[in-house]
């Protein structure tokens, strides 16, 4: 009897332990967890995709130039640009690197944008090399991956006008997701489709064509932009203005070493195969923060303005 006893008083005791334990463990988690939102909560967040005019901000986080902000920055990767469009509206995000279009029609659906600065974002229509495409007029009953109401969209249109094409005879076919973009490429299942770098290079690498590219054009269509809202904020103010000092900082590290100097990061951060690194243009420069041209917005505005009366 007096062993049922003693063993009874352990089992409970040990159950007391358990459920202290317990319940201290779920204690520390839900603390951890509060720690972990206040922190993300004090960062400047910002949507990016896996491609280069996003170049400054990954060397910024990674050589730690961004670590003289308050709470820091917190790069939030996307596959889509409707996806960091969704961030941004939602307040997932505070600023996102996106193209001119795409920030205009974010204003005319009343969300109020600030303009830091352009990117070197730049486009080539690349054709699948069994679409037997080797001029732009041959995209006549042709496919092209775009996405609409964003810079592909006014692209394509100032391509089909530029050879006098028909616009109801190219189909313009949404693909968002730009792995999937290249993965349709791959799989001979798209004619042609608008890719940036370092998408463009492996395009090229698998032997399809290019088409037009807008290098060579005077056209400045990528920004990077933040809640305006936000940044009235006199924190959120001050941490961007130390944004813009360490996206310069990146900037200029680039254009001294290179983009092929940041292979490794290259390779992380946009998913590249690093055999193709060697191919990516030599070329590639960065400016310095600095706003978007009169010439670029009007071109935009007036381009929204025919697809709204077309409506």
């Amino acid at each position: 009897m007096k062993k049922t006893i003693i063993i009874m008083i352990t089992g409970l005791l040990l159950m007391a332990a358990c459920h202290q334990s317990y319940e201290e463990t779920k204690r520390q988690t839900r603390m951890s967890q509060k720690e972990v939102q206040r922190r993300d909560s004090a960062a400047l967040k910002v949507a990016v995709m896996p491609t280069l005019d996003c170049l400054p901000l990954f060397v910024a986080e990674h050589y730690q130039l961004f670590d003289t902000l308050r709470g820091g920055v917190r790069l939030k990767p996307y596959m889509a640009q409707m996806d960091c469009d969704t961030a941004l509206e939602r307040g997932r995000v505070e600023g996102m690197v996106t193209d001119l279009v795409r920030a205009k029609r974010l204003e005319m659906r009343g969300m109020k944008l600030r303009y830091p600065t352009v990117t070197n974002a730049h486009w080539q229509l690349v054709v699948n090399r069994n679409a037997r495409v080797r001029q732009l007029k041959q995209l006549d009953d042709k496919m092209v991956a775009m996405t609409r109401f964003s810079a592909l969209d006014l692209l394509t249109d100032r391509v089909i006008d530029s050879v006098k094409l028909n616009r109801d005879r190219v189909y313009k076919v949404q693909i968002n997701d730009l792995s999937v973009r290249l993965l349709m490429l791959q799989n001979n299942e798209m004619d042609a489709l608008w890719l940036m770098e370092p998408q463009a290079t492996a395009a090229r690498m698998m032997k399809h064509g290019v088409v037009y590219d807008t290098r060579k054009e005077d056209l400045q269509l990528g920004v990077l932009v933040f809640n305006e809202k936000e940044m009235r904020h006199q924190e959120r103010g001050k941490q961007l203005e130390l944004f813009v000092q360490a996206y310069n900082q990146a900037c200029d590290s680039i254009n001294k070493y290179g983009v092929r100097y940041y292979r490794d990061l290259i390779v992380k951060c946009c998913k590249m195969n690093p055999n193709m690194l060697d191919s990516l243009p030599k070329d590639i420069k960065y400016v310095r923060a600095r706003g978007p041209r009169e010439q670029d917005i009007a071109l935009v505005e007036q381009w929204l303005g025919i697809k709204k009366k077309e409506k």
